[in-house]
């Protein structure tokens, strides 16, 4: 169990920094894009699993995570910042 969770904040984390990335943050925080990856590969995997599309292994995982992340930096940049 603790070995899932840790798998899945370096997963979160890395999507975090990936999404930074593609989403070309300005504000220069690592650790704002790996917490927002970490809580966006959560909602992310919750929706998915709503909506019954499941991600194999740890790279269907990261894939979720990166998608949850960049919508989190969006919201994050355009909605919340204002």
């Amino acid at each position: 169990m603790l070995w899932n969770i840790i798998i899945g904040l370096i997963i979160g984390g890395l999507a975090g920094f990936v999404a930074g990335k593609i989403m070309k943050t300005e504000t220069g925080s690592v650790l704002l894009n790996i917490i927002l990856g970490v809580v966006g590969g959560f909602v992310a995997g919750l929706i998915f699993g709503i909506l019954n599309i499941g991600a194999g292994g740890y790279i269907g995982t990261f894939v979720i995570s990166v998608l949850g992340a960049c919508g989190l930096i969006y919201l994050w940049k355009n909605v919340l910042k204002k």
